[in-house]
């Protein structure tokens, strides 16, 4: 056997031009158009070429974009006064703060400050809670475009048994609540679950988003499950450089009966749904409903 690709890269593409569609219908409608605020603080360079693309993406979308750059050894208080003041600026709809922010700086604080209505990163502690709840929210990004892709690739996913791997307010959380509210029955397991391989192989659905270089083994694996691989690692190549890898040893293609690649799965589906949560947030702000394709 060798596993279907589930090809998010094609996926986010195909929503990237659904959003150009709406944005330009939203435009004509309203007069306004979507805007989305993005605060990198510091030189990181993954972060500079993350938010390069978010903004690339956005533009292309047809949105405004809204780019803020500060010095790694800004205040806290002016950060926040930033914050502050997107919160009430009318042409920003979304906010987005790059993580991690550089030591010293409170980045919960700064979750907290941004207003929940704008936070299309989906931190904020009032749209955790209502995702738990099971009512409409911003989802974060990331979980977001995990779920779209199962729920493409296998429809209703009610009754199937899921496990992920994976339990960080970002990604493993999220991606067990989204599941639950989906009907699965859901395992939310780590690195110091006992019997991990077991727990893995009864899974119809296998979210890895733990962080380590292929940890999933093949061997671990129910045939003919479907595989989100979340990870993003980069391990040392023969060439001396480095080559970037899942979180699933690349054998599990040969069990798993679907997968996302590495690079190329749920990558690029983490800024599409960005900017899919800014067109909700645009949307939800001027008392309009929200087109059904960009949530779940």
């Amino acid at each position: 056997m060798t596993a279907t690709v589930i090809d998010g890269k094609a996926y986010a593409a195909r929503l990237r031009a659904e959003l150009a569609t709406h944005v330009a219908r939203l435009k004509e409608e309203t007069g306004q158009t979507p805007g989305l605020a993005v605060v990198l603080v510091g030189e990181d360079p993954a972060s500079q070429v993350y938010v390069r693309s978010k903004e690339r993406q956005t533009v292309e979308a047809g949105m405004e974009s809204f780019a803020h750059r500060l010095p790694a050894d800004v205040r806290q208080e002016d950060l926040l006064d930033l914050v502050r003041q997107l919160n009430g600026d009318p042409k920003v709809h979304g906010i987005l703060v790059q993580f991690p922010l550089p030591n010293g700086l409170d980045q919960q604080q700064v979750i907290e400050t941004i207003d929940v209505a704008k936070d299309v990163d989906g931190f904020h502690i009032e749209n955790v809670g209502r995702v738990v709840a099971g009512l409409p929210a911003l989802v974060p990004c990331t979980p977001l475009g995990c779920l779209m892709l199962l729920k493409d690739h296998l429809g209703d996913l009610t009754g199937k048994e899921a496990v992920v791997l994976g339990r960080s307010s970002i990604v493993g959380k999220p991606v067990s609540q989204l599941l639950l509210n989906q009907s699965c029955t859901v395992t939310t397991a780590h690195s110091r679950t006992a019997n991990l391989p077991e727990v893995i192989g009864r899974a119809d659905i296998v979210v890895a988003a733990v962080g380590r270089p292929e940890m999933v083994k093949a061997e671990w694996l129910k045939p003919g499950c479907t595989v989100i691989d979340v990870g993003i690692n980069r391990i040392p190549a023969e060439d001396g450089k480095t080559r970037l890898v899942g979180d699933v040893a690349p054998e599990a293609w040969e069990v798993a009966g679907a997968m996302t690649p590495v690079p190329g799965g749920v990558g690029p589906m983490t800024i599409a749904c960005l900017l899919a949560n800014t067109v909700t947030a645009f949307c939800r702000q001027n008392g309009r409903e929200a087109p059904a394709e960009l949530s779940i």
